[in-house]
C-alpha cells in the first residue's frame, strides 16, 4: 500500500515524490474565476444582495471567521458576470487615499533629476488607482469591490468613507492642478489596465457593488451604518454543512457525516471555521486508507484512535494558541 507522505524527512535522499501530489481541494484552488461557484446562498442573503444592487448601497456583512463572508462577494461577481473582484484588505494603517490612489512622488522626482525638464504630461506614469478608486471609474455595469476586515480599521476610516459612498466621486489633486494644460491624463488602474482621468476627477456612472466584511468585533459609527445595508451571517446549520461538503467533495458526503457531527459538537464549545471541517474530511477520505495514516505517532493505535487524533489536530479552536 502506498504511503500518503510526500515529504519523508530525509533531505539527504532527494526524490521525485512531489510528482504524486494530487490536485488541490476545490477551496484551495487559486483560480479566482472559480471562487464562489460552490457558495451555498441563503434566501436572506439573496434578498439583501438584491437590495444593495437596487439601492446602490454598500452591504456590511458580519459573521464569525469561516461563515462565507468573502465567498459571497465572489458568488455575486461570478453569477452576474461583473468581472474581477477588486479587493482592499484593511489593516490598522489603512487610510482613504490608499483605497483611492497612490502617487509615486519619489519615483517622479528621481526621473526628473535625470532629465532637462519635468514633463507634466508624464505624471500619469506615477499614479495608480487603488481598489476603491478603480471601482468608482465610469462603467456601464457596477464593479465588485470587497473591503475586507473593516474591524481592523482605525477610527477615522469608516467616517472618511461616508462622503465617497454618498457622492460616488473623488479628485486627484496632482491632476486637477494641471488645469486646462493637460485635461486628460492616462493612469493605471488597480487591476493593471489603462484609463483616462478627465480633469483629475473620477466619477462613477454605475455605483459599485460594495461588500464590507466584519467579524463583529468593532462597533461602527451610526452615520456609517446608516449608509450601509447590514447582513449577519450565522454559522452554517448541519444541513447547510452537508450541502457545503457535497458541493466541494461530492461523493465523500457519506464518509463525512460522523466528522460533521463531531464538528458541530465541538463548535458549541468554541469557534471553528467551515474550512477546518473541509480540511479534516479531505484528509480523512483521501489519505486515511494508506499504510501510514496522517498525523499519527504510533502504528499500534487502532483506526478510531488515529481518526480522533487527526480530528483533534485539524479542529483546534480558533481562540487556542
Amino acid at each position: 500500500m502506498t504511503s500518503w507522505k510526500i515529504f519523508r524527512g530525509t533531505p539527504e535522499q532527494p526524490h521525485n515524490g512531489i510528482e504524486r501530489l494530487p490536485e488541490p481541494p476545490s477551496w484551495r484552488k487559486f483560480d479566482k474565476k472559480e471562487r464562489g461557484k460552490t457558495y451555498q446562498t441563503r434566501p436572506k442573503e439573496i434578498e439583501l444582495v438584491n437590495a444593495a444592487l437596487y439601492l446602490r448601497r454598500p452591504l456590511l456583512v458580519t459573521g464569525k471567521p469561516g461563515t462565507g463572508k468573502t465567498s459571497l462577494v465572489y458568488a455575486v461577481a461570478q453569477e452576474l458576470k461583473l468581472g474581477k473582484v477588486l479587493r482592499w484588505n484593511i489593516t490598522t494603517r489603512s487610510h482613504l487615499q490608499q483605497g483611492l490612489y497612490s502617487y509615486d512622488a519619489i519615483g517622479r522626482l528621481q526621473d526628473a533629476q535625470g532629465s532637462d525638464k519635468d514633463n507634466l504630461a508624464d505624471i500619469g506614469k506615477y499614479i495608480q488607482l487603488g481598489p476603491l478608486g478603480t471601482a468608482l471609474l465610469s462603467s456601464t455595469y457596477p464593479r465588485v469591490l470587497l473591503i475586507d476586515e473593516m474591524d481592523k480599521s482605525d477610527i477615522d476610516l469608516p467616517n472618511d468613507l461616508l462622503t465617497i459612498f454618498e457622492e460616488g466621486e473623488f479628485e486627484i489633486p496632482e491632476l486637477t492642478r494641471l488645469g486646462d494644460q493637460f485635461p486628460n491624463i492616462d493612469v493605471k488602474t488597480w487591476d493593471n489596465q489603462k484609463t483616462t482621468i478627465p480633469r483629475g476627477k473620477v466619477t462613477c456612472k454605475a455605483f459599485p457593488f460594495v461588500i464590507l466584511t466584519s467579524n463583529g468585533e468593532k462597533a461602527f459609527p451610526p452615520a456609517f451604518l446608516r449608509r450601509c445595508l447590514r447582513l449577519d451571517l450565522p454559522e452554517p446549520t448541519p444541513e447547510e454543512l452537508e450541502a457545503i461538503v457535497k458541493a466541494h467533495l461530492g461523493d465523500s458526503i457519506e464518509q463525512a457525516e460522523p466528522i460533521i457531527k463531531t464538528f458541530i459538537e465541538r463548535r458549541q464549545k468554541g469557534d471553528l471555521a467551515t474550512d477546518q471541517l473541509l480540511n479534516a474530511i479531505y484528509l480523512l477520505t483521501n489519505t486515511f486508507n494508506t499504510e501510514d495514516a496522517p498525523m499519527v505517532d504510533s502504528q499500534d493505535e487502532d483506526k478510531d484512535q488515529k481518526k480522533a487524533k487527526l480530528i483533534d489536530q485539524l479542529l483546534r479552536y480558533l481562540s487556542s494558541i
